[in-house]
């Protein structure tokens, strides 16, 4: 039985629901091999960490980069909130060994898994609004993402296929690329997303992934290829 209160004293958040904190850490293959598991699988929250996380970035870079432009901060957000480098953060504050899996999920490919860590400290972080409200997810996004700020934008990190694609189309047509999820297959816990790029009512490229992120990043390669290639 895995031992939340680790998790608790790694964050230095103590939950007041412990029930909710739970529910964060439950994957849906989970409940595949549990079903009498008492608590639901952790997309829900996921989906509001995606928002609070998000909110709780873009305020505290724009107040620490006062200088920084729209194009500067949107690139350095879409670092922090890169699903590889939410996966380190994830593994940093032990999350990896507190989520409860299938035993598939479990053997299962490293890019899989930072997938997996990425949607999980997502719904975590959502857990932590809940419990203990936005000042909580705060001061958890300052120590253990955008503390990491100037590193990545030192590294170059924060320009990935995305960012470039961005750079590139604001620079050449005055618009920001938007991306938009064409499809879907698979079984839940292991779905394939299709995800077309579009610079303004035009569509650029397509791309496939495990998860939205990782498909949006393929069609923004695509993207960038078939520019390179005068396509």
């Amino acid at each position: 039985m895995k031992n939340l209160e680790e998790l608790e004293k790694k964050t230095g958040l103590a939950f007041n629901n412990k029930n909710i904190l739970k529910e964060s850490l439950t994957h849906r293959s989970f409940l595949n091999e549990n079903p009498s598991w008492g608590f639901s699988h952790n997309e829900r929250l996921e989906y509001l960490g995606d928002a609070v996380l998000e909110l709780a970035v873009t305020e505290d870079i724009y107040n620490r980069f006062p200088k920084y432009q729209e194009g500067q901060l949107t690139l350095l957000r879409a670092a922090l909130v890169n699903y590889q480098f939410l996966a380190k953060v994830a593994e940093s504050i032990d999350l990896d060994k507190h989520i409860y899996l299938s035993k598939g999920e479990m053997r299962d490919s490293s890019r899989a898994k930072e997938v997996i860590l990425a949607n999980a400290i997502e719904a975590f972080i959502g857990a932590v609004y809940l419990d203990q409200g936005f000042e909580a997810v705060s001061g958890f996004v300052k120590k253990y993402i955008t503390s990491h700020a100037i590193e990545l934008m030192e590294s170059g990190a924060h320009k990935d296929a995305k960012s470039l694609l961005q750079e590139m189309t604001q620079e050449k047509k005055k618009v920001t690329p938007t991306y938009k999820v064409l499809g879907e297959s698979g079984p839940d816990h292991r779905k394939v997303f299709r995800v077309g790029v579009f610079v303004g009512e035009e569509k650029f490229a397509e791309g496939e992934g495990p998860s939205k992120q990782e498909a949006e990043l393929a069609a923004a390669k695509n993207a960038l290829s078939a520019t390179r290639t005068g396509q």
